[in-house]
This record gives structure tokens, C-alpha cells and sequence, in this order.
């Protein structure tokens, strides 16, 4: 960092990746400030001698002991130990400024600051620096990969709460494997266990939150955020006047028949049954056949809300996954970021990753998802190119990421406002 880029930091005050400090703060406060901003998506810096006010006061230590006692705080002070970079930008003759950089690809999440004699995870909301709630400290663990949120057992569930005709569907025909008898109980929880569908919890058998999400007889009565809010509005933008509004809800996979047919549809086919119902295909000939052609190619939108309903992030509560179609455009929004360092340029690129693994590889077998991992690249860009020409807009933002398509291409950029209304509001 040079003066110029200091100057312009503080400049912009203190925001979620920027905290100012004096140096005379104890060692458990600067604790909680690294763990915080190790914790953070992004990383962060905190200036050591900056005023709340954004005075700057300078260092009050020489700058090797104020290196040293930074260095020794993040050794004894966080768990797992962090090693922050350090450094120094003079801002007069008679003021020096430190500042302590957090990386954002910090690998063991979650970061803890010592408290007296216990450990405590601390994140950032805002331009504060707070306990981290139980929520918060599992999407940590998930975050670093240390805990597959997918495999905690639904508290309540019980082995008999998934469909038995959907597993015996999944296991014959499409996989093409054998299934036990129906009323071989054991045996249908050993398979269910030995594949993560399921797991011993409080002394009985009780499905997973991935089992439950695949193969429920009711997810939404366990997992309210299972489903998928699907909304049709009038024009460019949301607003209370719709033409549709649904709540997609049940197992993501669907119960066929033995020639390939759907008997009930999973979540990924009423997804794209609402698609087609709010729709109009325009229809042209082919000798005597007629071809209707949709604003959105089924198997780009099928890719899209399977990719949502395989990588969201399931720990966040309340919240489902959102369809929302435009009169110029088509949405699916995700709520939580991307997986660890996922961005969308890397999605375009081929970058695979897979937050819940056991939902990818059920669907992959279905075919609802791209088999190399790699759907954005393979099946969601190409397949709107072919389309229409146009190109999948992947936003990330703060708590949610979406993929955006367009019914035809854009004669201008469009900049979707930020002042909309929220997703999942009532309408």
C-alpha cells in the first residue's frame, strides 16, 4: 500500500473491510478485530493509529515494537495463530501509520479471539465487529470446507419421512442398481446411512439435510428454505402487480416411470413447468411439423435452477431460491455468496466446485446438472449464444448470486436498479 491508497481508505471511512484503531487498544480487542476480518469474505485492513474520526494520530510505539506486539497478539490472541502482513506508511515527519492486512483466503475459518479463558468467533456486521451467532459459525465451517452442512441430521425426521418410491426410482431406474424390498427397514437404513442420506442422531435413524432435500416426502414441513419462490412480473422491474406468484415446494428430484416419463415432477421440472406457463413460444413450420420456440431453451433454464438448488447455501434460514421472469429477461437468484473463492469469471473459465457434494452427484445422475461440473461454461453460456445470441449475465453480490437471462439481445446496456424491491417480499 502506498500514502496515496491510505490517504483514499480513510478518505472513504470505516466500512466492513476497514477498521480504525489507535495502538493502545488491549490485545484482546485487536484480537477481535483480526479474527473478524478473517472471517470476512474479502479480507480486510485495520490502521493502527487512525481516530474514529478519521484523524490520524499516528503510532504511539516505534514501529518495531508496534510490529512485534501486532505479530505476538495474532499468535497468542487468535486461534487458529494468523500471520497478518504488516506495514508501515510515514505520514509526516512526526506521524507513521500501521497497517494490519487480514488475507481473504485465510484457510481455516472460523477464526476465534481469546476472551479471558475462552475463545470466542467473531465477524463483522457492517463497520462493527460482533460474536458470531451458531448460524454464522457453521456457514464459517462450511466456508473452510470442515463441515458438510448436508450431512447434519434433520432434528425430528425419521428415516420413514423420505419417499421410499422416489429412492426405489433413483436407485432402479436411473442408476440401474438394485433396491431393497419395501418393508426390509433395516436394510433400507444402512443404504441410506452408507450413501449420506441419512445418519444415527439421538439413538434412531433420522434423514440427512441432503436426503430430506432429495428425496422428502415434505421438505418444506423441516426445511422451509427448500423451496423456490417463482414470480411472473409485468414489466422490467419487480413490483406489486404480477402475473403470477407460486411457491415451488417438494424433494428436488422427480418419481418417473419405467419408459422415462415423469409421474410427479421434482423442483427443477415445476420450475421450468412455470417457465413455459408464463411464457409465449413463438411457432414456426417445418414441412408439416410445427416447432414452437420459447424465450428461454428448457435445458439452459434447467441447468440454471438445478445449479441454484445444488449450490445455494442451505444454512441460511427463511429464504428460498428465487425464479422471477421479466418481460425482457429471466432471473434465478440464489440467496448466500459462492463458495469459497468461486467468482463469476471463473465460473465462465470452467471452475468447478460444489458446496453440497451429494446434491451435485444425485442430480448429475438425473442429468439435471452438467456432468464435468462445469454448467455455466458447457451448457448455460453456449446454450443462450445458440439461442439468441446473447450472453448469461452472473452477478455476485453481497448475500446472493444470480444468473440473468435475456429474451433477446440488447440494443444498450441495461443497469438493473439497486432500489427494487427485495426479492420474496410479499407482492
Amino acid at each position: 500500500m502506498n500514502k496515496v491508497e491510505l490517504i483514499e481508505l480513510i478518505r472513504n471511512d470505516e466500512s466492513s473491510g476497514v477498521e480504525f484503531k489507535r495502538d493502545d487498544i488491549t490485545p484482546e480487542k485487536l484480537a477481535g478485530e483480526m479474527a473478524a476480518l478473517l472471517n470476512l469474505e474479502g479480507g480486510g485492513h485495520i490502521l493502527l493509529g487512525v481516530e474514529k474520526d478519521q484523524a490520524v494520530s499516528g503510532l504511539t510505539r516505534d514501529r518495531g515494537r508496534a510490529e512485534e506486539w501486532v505479530m505476538e497478539v495474532a499468535r497468542t490472541h487468535v486461534q487458529p495463530a494468523a500471520i497478518p502482513y504488516w506495514e508501515t506508511i510515514r505520514w509526516d515527519d512526526a506521524r507513521v501509520v500501521g497497517i494490519v492486512s487480514l488475507s481473504s483466503n485465510a484457510p481455516d475459518k472460523p477464526y476465534k479471539a481469546k476472551r479471558g479463558p475462552v475463545w470466542v468467533t467473531k465477524v463483522r456486521v457492517g463497520t462493527t465487529t460482533r460474536d458470531a451467532t451458531r448460524e454464522e459459525e457453521e456457514r464459517l465451517y462450511q466456508q473452510s470446507g470442515r463441515l458438510r452442512y448436508g450431512c447434519k441430521p434433520v432434528l425430528g425426521s425419521a428415516v420413514e419421512m423420505l419417499d421410499l418410491r422416489r429412492l426405489r426410482d433413483y436407485f432402479t431406474r436411473v442408476v440401474g442398481g438394485d433396491a431393497p424390498e419395501s418393508d426390509d427397514v433395516d436394510a433400507w437404513r444402512s443404504l441410506l446411512v452408507n450413501l449420506g442420506l441419512a445418519t444415527a442422531a439421538a439413538g434412531q435413524v433420522a434423514a440427512t439435510i441432503d436426503g430430506m432435500l432429495l428425496f422428502g416426502s415434505n421438505p418444506k414441513r423441516f426445511l422451509p428454505q427448500s423451496g423456490i419462490r417463482a414470480v411472473c412480473y409485468t414489466g422490467e422491474e419487480p413490483d406489486y402487480a404480477v402475473r403470477a406468484d407460486e411457491d415451488l415446494k417438494g424433494p428436488l428430484v422427480p418419481l418417473g416411470a419405467r419408459d422415462g416419463s415423469l409421474v410427479e415432477l421434482g423442483l427443477v421440472d415445476q420450475a421450468w413447468d412455470f417457465v413455459r406457463r408464463n411464457t409465449t413460444p413463438t411457432a414456426r413450420l417445418e414441412g408439416a411439423r410445427r416447432i414452437d420456440r420459447w424465450d428461454y431453451p428448457g435445458e439452459v433454464v434447467r441447468e440454471a435452477v438445478g445449479n441454484a438448488l445444488v449450490h445455494r447455501d442451505y444454512s441460511i434460514a427463511g429464504t428460498d431460491i428465487m425464479l422471477a421472469i421479466f418481460s425482457n429477461r429471466l432471473e434465478v437468484v440464489s440467496p448466500g455468496r459462492l463458495p469459497n473463492t468461486v467468482t463469476p469469471a471463473g465460473m465462465r473459465s470452467g471452475t468447478r466446485y460444489a458446496r453440497n457434494q451429494t446434491l451435485v452427484n444425485v442430480m448429475r445422475d438425473y442429468g439435471y446438472v452438467e456432468a464435468r461440473g462445469m454448467g455455466v461454461r458447457q451448457r448455460i453460456i453456449p446454450g443462450m449464444k445458440a439461442h439468441n445470441g446473447t450472453e448469461p449475465d452472473l452477478v455476485e453480490e453481497e448475500n446472493r448470486f444470480a444468473v440473468r437471462l435475456w429474451k433477446e439481445p440488447r440494443t444498450r446496456p441495461m443497469r438493473v436498479r439497486d432500489d427494487r424491491p427485495e426479492y420474496g417480499a410479499e407482492t
